[in-house]
């Protein structure tokens, strides 16, 4: 029942993390394995199916054909739209994957049917056309949108396009939703009071005291069931409650003397009509009347309803999925309900779907028997061809409880509920939709609704992008003696020469301004008016928003005013800063040169050097695409000169302009050399000396032999004469075993056992992380060739598939002794980055022996994984 459309999305929200709110769910035993069976069984769910079921599809039928124009024959377009709800049923019962589904005609394609039926009266009546001719033309147009929608649906199940309705969001759905809510009120109350309800001016019906008679009891009754859904655990509860309301106004009819026959003229129950038999129902069909012309004015809002009903049918299947406690294929089920659509539309009936209220309802009861939905069948055959009007037996207030039912249930789930599940602004577009589709219409107003979304998603965007200052440093190795001058220099808590800033989120248009505002409070680094170069925001791809420079000052005033500057914690501004961007997926041609390429101008005026690390080819390529960065050359070209420079006296020292960002492979790698300039900048600065420091593309020869562990590790603890000679006992092959790998050959595999670490004696090996999509580079010239640094870096063989580079260990790195340590299943996988890399295996057995024969060397190997697991604490931060 439509109702349930409520429940359903509201299970669906909870299956992403939302709390049901207050809502109750009905309460049953799991079903056994063997479920219940017997006729007896079929026949008794099958008419409670059909008691919840069909009052409501002659409210449908009173919501698509509202137009005064249908109203004589509103008897035989109820049992179109009955005998489509067979139709749908028979489909589930050959297609469906669920012995015991439930589908009919359903709520989420009602108003948009209901709109396409409106367009067409209208249209024809404006044009002197007949109600022959509109009634052709409805049924004829509608059942082949109806059909047309079925293919598109099978379509997007056969090639798993399932997910793409998700694009629609879920706040604009749930403003159509409680659209629907309100439609289903309205329709309700002048099915109460005989009249047509489509506009707010037609509520001035209930200003007569007579109408207002006749709708207490529809809206009475509307709220009673509203509350025993929600509050009353029982699955009998509503099926009883809506036979009890009929029985109860027959009772007080025939008691009191009022009679059928009384409550006929006052209204109670409808006008008798002459039966219309199936004849005469296809006598309304009639192909030469029909306007083919019209399709292009219902094209619309018929594109419309594919999303929604596609988007809610899918939700019918993650509802129902959920309650049962099993995956279903929606794709399966998507491409079921087209088909169920297709042999609707070429019926002459409407759209349809899953009724997840009834469909669970059947699973509960441990019946789960295809001769339920047959039985349902059956009797919705017989309402179809029986010569028997309903509507003029039953009370039609009850016919209209049934959609003010569903209006109240709506509006309650989508305009109050939710606003328990949802952030404020997500509540908003559900608001602006519903409004909106009020006011301009569905098409138009869903449409509006997405466009609000988009804003909201940009400014939520915008104030997610952050910048943090976080404590890094590299994973060279350095002596003991000039770790102690890197620290008090490079890293000093209050003058560090060397600022490491994460970054996190997606950089655009609508936060880069903000972002290098951020960015620079962080560095001490106030930006000047004068310091702006405009001619790098005038080669903006948007420049004609940046050109006036009037412009500028306004934006950057008017965010000052927003956001008061930050008390910066440094008190000198430093030599170099770090930006890892690992964290920032995407990054556009007006953030990189309004934000990066500004930040470096400013930052080279200060001689401050900016350098950038864990980009991804994207970023990396809108960066050196926009001359934010260097070429690859030219950039080789500037870091030597960056060295070359460190090892000049300061009086002596000439200055190397560096007003590009300079991009870096790992966070490790650009921590690397900035640690290195300044090291050999304090060093020559002070005494003359150079640092001991070692690195990979100056790794002498000497170490290349079999002394390379002993030397290494002497190197990285800083060891006495004393101690170099007991380290010399490692060069025992008993105690570890020396490795060599090719470019990208695996070093160490993920969830594998732990059996040893490693220590790296010559080459690199690369961290990988697998997973990553996004490498294809397409700009509007098409795909681009790019050559990325890790291209440039790493060795040509080294094939990275989809993996993603996460750090890489250089010479002197220890790595997988954490989980060697812990003994648990390795957490990364590790591959040499160059040809010929040499690694240091220590296993379990080495260890254990030389802890058996050589205690004191034991304690040195030691104090390597001890001094290992510091620097790796030291540098990480939560994400690590």
């Amino acid at each position: 029942m439509s109702s349930a459309r409520a429940e359903r999305a509201g299970e669906a929200t909870a299956k992403d993390g939302f709390d049901e709110g207050k809502r109750k769910r009905p309460v049953a035993a799991t079903p056994t394995e063997n479920p219940k069976g017997g006729f007896a069984y079929y026949i008794i769910y099958a008419i409670v199916n059909v008691i919840i079921s069909l009052p409501g599809l002659y409210g449908y039928a009173a919501v698509i054909f509202n137009n005064p124009a249908f109203s004589k024959e509103m008897n035989a377009l109820s049992k179109f739209v009955i005998f489509s709800s067979l139709v749908h049923q028979l489909g589930f019962l050959l297609f469906s994957s669920l012995n015991f589904a439930i589908g009919t005609v359903q709520d989420a394609g009602l108003i948009f049917l209901s709109s396409m039926s409106n367009t067409i009266a209208n249209n024809i009546l404006d044009d002197g056309g007949t109600k022959k001719e509109i009634l052709s033309t409805t049924l004829v147009l509608l059942s082949l949108g109806t059909l047309m929608l079925g293919f598109v649906l099978v379509l997007m199940g056969h090639f798993r396009l399932a997910d793409a309705v998700s694009y629609l969001p879920m706040p604009v759905v749930g403003g159509y939703l409680a659209f629907i809510g309100f439609f289903c009120l309205q329709a309700g109350v002048g099915l109460c009071i005989s009249e047509s309800i489509m506009t707010p001016r037609d509520w001035a019906y209930l200003l007569d005291p007579e109408n207002i008679l006749l709708a207490t009891p529809g809206l009475l009754s509307g709220l009673l069931m509203t509350i025993v859904s929600r509050k009353v655990d029982s699955d009998a509860a509503l099926p009883a409650l809506m036979v009890l309301i009929p029985a109860v106004f027959y009772v007080v009819i025939f008691s009191t003397g009022i009679g059928m026959e009384g409550a006929r003229e006052g209204n109670w129950v409808g006008q008798v009509s002459d039966p219309v038999p199936v004849s005469e129902m296809l006598a309304l069909i009639d192909f030469r009347l029909v306007r083919w012309g019209l399709i292009r004015k219902i094209l619309p809002t018929w594109a419309g309803m594919i999303f929604v009903v596609s988007f809610a049918s899918c939700l019918d299947v993650a509802a129902i999925s959920l309650d049962m406690g099993e995956a279903l294929d929606t794709n399966r089920e998507l491409a079921t309900v087209g088909l169920c659509n297709v042999m609707s539309g070429f019926t002459f009936g409407y759209t349809g779907s899953y009724i997840f209220s009834q469909t669970i309802f059947t699973y509960r009861t441990g019946v789960h028997s295809k001769w339920i939905g047959f039985f349902i069948m059956v009797v919705f055959f017989y309402v179809t061809v029986s010569p028997m009007n309903i509507l003029q037996m039953a009370p039609l207030f009850f016919f209209g409880a049934t959609l003010i039912f569903i209006g109240y249930d709506l509006l309650y789930e989508w305009l109050i509920e939710i606003r328990h599940k949802i952030f404020l602004s997500e509540y908003a577009i559900v608001w602006a939709t519903f409004i909106a589709i009020q006011v301009v219409g569905i098409d138009v107003g869903i449409v509006l609704g997405v466009l609000v979304a988009i804003v909201n998603h940009v400014v939520a965007t915008a104030q997610i992008s952050g910048v943090h200052r976080v404590a890094k440093q590299s994973r060279a190795v350095w002596t003991p003696k000039d770790y102690k001058l890197l620290h008090a220099h490079g890293y000093h808590p209050l003058r560090p020469k060397i600022v490491t800033l994460e970054i996190v989120g997606t950089v655009f248009f609508g936060s880069s301004l903000q972002l290098l505002e951020r960015i620079s409070e962080e560095i001490g680094l106030n930006i000047q008016q004068e310091e702006f170069d405009q001619d790098a925001l005038l080669k903006s791809p948007h420049r004609t928003s940046y050109q006036m420079s009037t412009d500028i000052r306004d934006r950057r005033q008017s965010f000052r005013e927003i956001q008061p500057a930050k008390a910066t914690v440094l008190r000198c501004q430093p030599q170099f800063v770090v930006l890892d961007l690992t964290l920032v997926p995407n990054l556009d041609a007006s953030a990189s040169r309004g934000c990066f390429l500004q930040l470096a101008k400013a930052c080279a005026k200060k001689n401050i050097i900016v350098c950038a690390a864990g980009a991804t080819p994207r970023v990396e390529w809108m960066l050196r695409s926009h001359d934010v960065a260097y070429d690859m050359e030219e950039e080789a070209r500037v870091e030597a000169k960056l060295q070359a420079r460190a090892d000049t006296p300061g009086r002596l020292r000439e200055a190397v302009t560096c007003d590009r960002v300079l991009l870096f492979l790992t966070i490790h790698e650009a921590l690397e050399f900035c640690e290195n300039v300044l090291i050999h900048e304090l060093n020559a600065d002070r005494v003359g000396q150079s640092p001991s420091f070692i690195r990979l593309d100056q790794y002498s020869q000497d170490l290349a032999d079999e002394n390379a562990i002993t030397t290494i590790i002497s190197h990285m603890l800083g060891l006495e004469q004393d101690e170099r000679k007991v380290l010399r006992a490692l060069e025992d092959e008993r105690y570890h075993e020396e490795v060599t790998f090719k470019a990208g050959q695996l070093v160490i595999n993920k969830d594998t056992y732990p059996g040893a670490f490693y220590v790296v004696l010559k080459g690199s090996v690369a961290v990988t992380t697998s997973g990553v999509k996004n490498r294809k580079i397409v700009s509007g010239a098409g795909p681009v060739q790019h050559q990325s640094r890790a291209s440039a870096m790493l060795d040509p063989s080294l094939k990275m598939n989809d993996d993603a580079l996460l750090s890489i260990w250089p010479v002197g790195g220890v790595f997988g002794y954490v989980d060697y340590i812990l003994e648990r299943p390795r957490r990364f996988k590790a591959v040499a980055a160059q040809d010929g890399t040499i690694c240091a295996k220590f296993s379990r057995s080495h260890m254990l022996l030389l802890r058996s024969e050589n205690p004191e060397l034991d304690g040195i190997m030691q104090r390597v994984l001890l001094r290992a697991s510091i620097m790796d604490l030291a540098g990480c931060t939560c994400r690590d």
